[in-house]
């Protein structure tokens, strides 16, 4: 449920566009519209390359539309965007700080003293159930718990948004199933922003209020998006189990197989043509 008061993430008619070699254009995502309300929780789904990172980085302001606005609680983004968290596919985590020293840095670098810092990724840490294991370093720790201590990272800043990039595709079904548990917990007690990007269309209804399809590129649109009505909390395993959640599917399911079979389809062109 969302709370009134201004629009988290507005993107009005946003198309991004780069310039290739000869003059030419490649255009990625064109004229693309899409509101996240404060404390809701919007997934992104699409066929692969269809531009579902670049509508995230364009929120989060690491690129500036070619044309079309974007705006982040009513105010114009003109930088990066400074009320976001963003936790990528890819581990961020510094390979030579402890998993306690990694989240505490998220503090430290806007000036909060050492021991404050570390009290407070301390208290993190718990929050993802790593409290035991403050003094291990990234590559002692398993591909969950790396995702766990990112998690971390990103939260002790207290983001008003969060924006979320595949972050548990390199994960096993059955770590995937208990992070994205995890998120919901920490979702349900502080309800931000969320803009959830993945190419798994159960995941995305499981964890989302809103799911919004994404058609194959170039030139991608927006091509539908739909509410998800699921009683909250949620267990990502029960959830998927109910009569609604698989109508839900076949129904999103019936518009995205089109455009997942049109990507596959240009994927294979290129490689002929190579």
């Amino acid at each position: 449920m969302t709370t009134a008061g201004p629009t988290a993430v507005a993107l009005d008619e946003a198309t991004v566009a780069f310039r290739l070699a000869g003059a030419r254009v490649y255009t990625a995502v064109e004229k693309a519209s899409l509101s996240v309300e404060h404390g809701e929780f919007v997934a992104i789904v699409g066929p692969t390359g269809c531009g579902k990172s670049t509508l995230l980085n364009v929120a989060a302001g690491l690129l500036k539309p070619a044309a079309g606005s974007v705006r982040i609680f009513d105010v114009p983004l003109t930088g990066l965007n400074r009320d976001a968290g963003y936790l990528f596919q890819a581990d961020a985590l510094f390979p030579w700080k402890t998993a306690l020293d990694n989240v505490a840095i998220g503090l430290e670098i806007k000036g909060a003293p050492r021991a404050h810092a570390l009290e407070r990724a301390q208290g993190w840490l718990a929050q993802v159930g790593l409290g035991a294991f403050g003094n291990r370093y990234p590559h002692m720790l398993s591909g969950g718990q790396r995702k766990r201590v990112g998690l971390a990272q990103v939260l002790i800043r207290d983001p008003k948004i969060l924006l979320m990039d595949e972050p548990f595709g390199p994960l096993d079904a059955q770590t995937r199933q208990i992070m994205g548990n995890l998120l919901l917990e920490l979702w349900n007690a502080d309800r931000k922003a969320v803009l959830f990007v993945t190419h798994d269309l159960e995941e995305a209804i499981a964890l989302a209020d809103r799911v919004v399809i994404m058609s194959a590129g170039p030139s991608s649109r927006i091509i539908g998006d739909w509410r998800v009505t699921l009683k909250r909390p949620r267990d990502i395993s029960e959830v998927r189990m109910e009569k609604e959640f698989h109508e839900l599917h076949r129904e999103i399911w019936s518009v995205l197989k089109d455009e997942v079979m049109k990507g596959y389809a240009q994927s294979t062109q290129a490689v002929g043509a190579d």
